[in-house]
């Protein structure tokens, strides 16, 4: 299509934003439902990750009870070798010695028993946290699964509308053989919070913006001999008769 006149370019301009929004209605469908799974999802890591945190924490807590008794066992042994040592000696001085000995075994015997309760302690602890976090795990796991099924869904449902719509964009951009407007025209829809680029007058305003459009301007505008854009917004303005003579 050769030397397309401004009104015609501005049909297609207007074709094109409605197919646009029409992509975008799609695509909001799916809400936040994209976002939401790949927050669950590393969620579900960092549980995962937690449990195996919670695995090694039981395991070093079993070695220490396990080191400790050993200690335990030890201390008992040669308490009992000194004690034996005692009926033996020669004088005052080789019993005291030895009694130190045995307190001082004594002593660490019970340090260790301290030592065994703690890590027990830490063991239950562990044991809870653990049966927490599979919970976790299995019920996020149960709420992933139910948004994946949504959003494949979704999107199965979409699939085909949207490639569709794709395909008739891009064959309207092709038609408009105006790189520069087509290129001002994905600007504008970019910067736009609704993506729209291609507006109507409404009520003697902006379909964009709600500013006033004077009524000079509205003329221009149904003239179709020129593209005008909002002096607020810089969304394309376009007359309520636009769609009815693209028809």
């Amino acid at each position: 299509m050769k030397n397309l006149t401004i009104e015609k370019k501005l049909q297609l301009l207007y074709e094109l934003q409605t197919i646009d929004s029409k992509i975008d209605e799609l695509r909001t469908l799916a809400g936040e439902l994209p976002f939401e799974v790949r927050v669950m999802e590393d969620e579900i890591e960092g549980l995962k990750t937690r449990l195996t945190n919670i695995e090694q924490q039981t395991k070093d807590a079993q070695t220490t009870i396990s080191d400790f008794k050993v200690k335990i066992n030890n201390a008992q042994a040669t308490i009992e070798r000194y004690k034996e040592q005692q009926n033996d000696v020669r004088n005052n001085r080789e019993y005291e010695n030895l009694s130190k000995e045995i307190e001082y075994h004594t002593l660490d015997i019970e340090l260790s028993n301290k030592r065994i309760n703690e890590a027990q302690n830490l063991l239950e602890n562990l044991k809870t946290n653990k049966e927490q976090t599979k919970q976790q795990i299995e019920d996020r796991s149960a709420d992933l699964k139910q948004k994946k099924t949504e959003l494949d869904t979704i999107l199965a449902e979409t699939k085909d509308q949207t490639e569709k719509l794709t395909l008739a964009s891009k064959s309207i951009e092709e038609k408009l053989e105006d790189e520069r407007l087509v290129n001002a025209f994905k600007r504008i829809r970019k910067n736009s919070h609704n993506g729209l680029a291609v507006v109507k007058i409404e009520r003697d305003s902006c379909g964009g913006c709600h500013n006033r459009v004077p009524a000079q301007r509205q003329i221009d505008i149904h003239k179709h001999n020129k593209i005008i854009v909002c002096e607020f917004c810089g969304r394309i303005l376009v007359d309520n008769d636009i769609d009815a003579k693209a028809k």
